[in-house]
């Protein structure tokens, strides 16, 4: 018995693209159709230029919280300060100065709850002009 077969052909394997094309195909079309072609509109904004400092000509009150949550106005500690205290002597100190600009410099651990009752109290004293000190304005 001979199983061997001196046949000799040249059987190298086809390959079929036209699956290959089918799929890419579908790919592209499912691309084309999620994509959203809308336009982003830009509004043309002109951005505030920032003063680094209050001018020295305007009069000011400094008022001071740690980071424990203790005020001090213009260097003047004010012991155990609810609301209403705080906002008595922040209204006493600008009856005395009534442009005064009242600048906070609080603490950077302080609590944000200690600076909002700050804000509160300003705003109970009606004093319209409140700007916060940076690293970069002491």
């Amino acid at each position: 018995m001979n199983f061997h077969h001196h046949r000799t052909t040249n059987d190298d394997p086809d390959i079929n693209l036209i699956p290959l094309i089918d799929v890419l195909l579908v790919i592209l079309i499912f691309l084309a159709a999620s994509t959203s072609f809308t336009t982003v509109r830009e509004l043309p904004v002109v951005l505030p230029q920032a003063q680094a400092q209050v001018p020295e000509a305007l009069a000011t009150m400094e008022l001071v919280i740690s980071r424990d949550g203790q005020y001090a106005l213009d260097g003047q500690r004010l012991d155990t300060p609810d609301d209403a205290t705080l906002a008595s002597a922040l209204q006493q100190a600008a009856h005395a100065r009534p442009q005064a600009v009242l600048r906070i410099n609080a603490d950077g651990q302080a609590t944000h709850a200690a600076v909002v009752r700050a804000l509160e109290a300003a705003r109970l004293a009606h004093i319209p002009r409140v700007s916060f000190l940076t690293e970069g304005q002491r």
